[in-house]
C-alpha cells in the first residue's frame, strides 16, 4: 500500500487551513464534522469561509501565509492557488513533522483525504491512492446504494449491548455468529424502523436462551491457482470467521488479506505437499477455534488417524467450485 489507512481521534485535532477561498471552505466543512478546533490563515475570505468562521467561531489569522504559525497545530491544509506558498507550507510542516495536505499537489502531501461514506458512527473511507478518482466514485456509489441511511443505528445498538453479549456468549466466533444473525434478522429491521424497545426486548429474550460453547473445526481450502477472484462465497465466509490460519510459501499470500484481521497466522516452513501440520491444527480446534488450512493447488488430503478419531469436525473446500 502506498498510503496507510488511519482514523484520527477528533478531540486531538488542531487544524490550520492556509487559504480563504472556496476550496478552503470545502476542507473546513469536512473538518467541522469532527472538530471546531480550526484556524484559518488568509488575508481575504470568500463569503463561504467567512460564514463558516462566524457561525462556528473559528480562529482567523487575518494575513496570508507566514512562517512560524504552525507550531501549535498538528494538521495543516494548504488550499491556496499559489504553488510557491503551497511548497513553503509543505516544507515548514515537514520540518515540524506535521500531517500536511496540499490540495491537488499529492507530491507535497504527507496524507490525503479519502472518499467518505458517513453513516455515523459507521465510517467508510476509500482511496484509489490518487490513481483513479472516477473508478473510486463509481465504487462509492455502489456501496452507498447498499447502506441504508440508518445503518449507524445498528452500530449504536451493538455498542449498547456489547458487554451483555460478551458476558453471555462465549467465544469470538460464537459472538460473531450471534451478532450477524441478530443484525441481519428481525431485530436489525426493528432497529432500522426505530422500534428500539421491541428490538431490545427480543435481544434480551435471545440472550436468556442457552447458548452452546464454541465448537472447534478445521476447514481445508484447496486454493487451486490461488486467484482471490475465484473465492467462493462459502470460502470467503469461512475465512472471515477464522480464529487461526495455516499456510505455506506456495500459497498466494494475497489470500491472507481475506482472513479475519485478528486471526492468528501460522506460516509453515515445510510445503503442505510434503507435510500437513495436522497435530497443531487439531490442538487449536480442540480449544474451540475455527482453523483454516490453506493448501496450494488441489491434492488429495492424506488420511490422518488423530483427526479421524477425534470428534473435531473437518471439511474441504475447493476454491472456485
Amino acid at each position: 500500500m502506498k498510503y496507510f489507512p488511519i482514523f484520527l481521534d477528533a478531540k486531538h485535532i488542531n487544524a490550520m487551513i492556509i487559504g480563504g477561498g472556496d476550496v478552503a471552505a470545502r476542507k473546513i466543512e469536512l473538518l467541522l464534522k469532527t472538530t471546531t478546533n480550526i484556524t484559518v490563515m488568509s488575508e481575504q475570505l470568500s463569503v463561504s469561509v467567512e460564514r463558516l468562521i462566524n457561525t462556528h467561531k473559528l480562529s482567523w489569522l487575518q494575513h496570508n501565509y507566514r512562517e512560524g504559525y504552525l507550531k501549535n497545530c498538528n494538521l495543516v491544509i494548504a488550499a491556496t492557488d499559489n504553488n510557491q506558498v503551497n511548497q513553503n507550507v509543505a516544507q515548514e510542516a515537514s520540518e515540524l513533522k506535521l500531517l500536511a495536505n496540499v490540495v491537488d499537489q499529492p507530491e507535497l502531501c504527507t496524507y490525503i483525504t479519502p472518499s467518505i461514506i458517513d453513516r455515523a458512527p459507521i465510517l467508510i473511507a476509500m482511496s484509489s491512492s490518487g490513481s483513479a478518482p472516477i473508478l473510486l466514485r463509481m465504487l462509492r456509489e455502489q456501496i452507498e446504494k447498499t447502506l441504508p441511511d440508518g445503518y449507524g443505528k445498528l452500530a449504536d445498538f451493538s455498542l449498547k449491548f456489547r458487554d451483555h453479549v460478551k458476558a453471555r456468549v462465549k467465544g469470538i466466533r460464537n459472538r460473531r455468529t450471534f451478532w450477524e444473525s441478530t443484525l441481519r434478522g428481525s431485530i436489525g429491521q426493528l432497529i432500522l424502523n426505530d422500534q428500539n424497545t421491541e428490538a431490545e426486548q427480543q435481544l434480551i429474550t435471545s440472550l436468556k436462551e442457552k447458548i452452546a460453547p464454541p465448537k472447534g473445526e478445521i476447514v481445508f481450502i484447496h486454493t487451486l491457482d490461488g486467484d482471490p477472484d475465484n473465492l467462493t462465497l462459502k470460502a470467503h465466509r469461512e475465512l472471515q470467521f477464522a480464529d487461526a490460519v495455516f499456510y505455506d510459501e506456495t500459497v498466494n499470500l494475497t489470500l491472507i488479506e481475506y482472513v479475519r484481521r485478528d486471526a492468528d497466522k501460522y506460516p509453515q516452513d515445510i510445503a503442505t505437499s510434503v507435510l500437513i501440520n495436522f497435530q497443531h491444527a487439531l490442538e487449536l480446534a480442540q480449544q474451540g477455534q475455527k482453523v483454516i488450512y490453506l493448501l496450494s493447488g488441489h491434492h488429495v488430503l492424506p488420511r490422518n488417524e488423530a483427526l479421524v478419531q477425534s470428534q473435531i469436525t473437518y471439511k474441504e473446500i475447493i476454491n472456485g467450485r
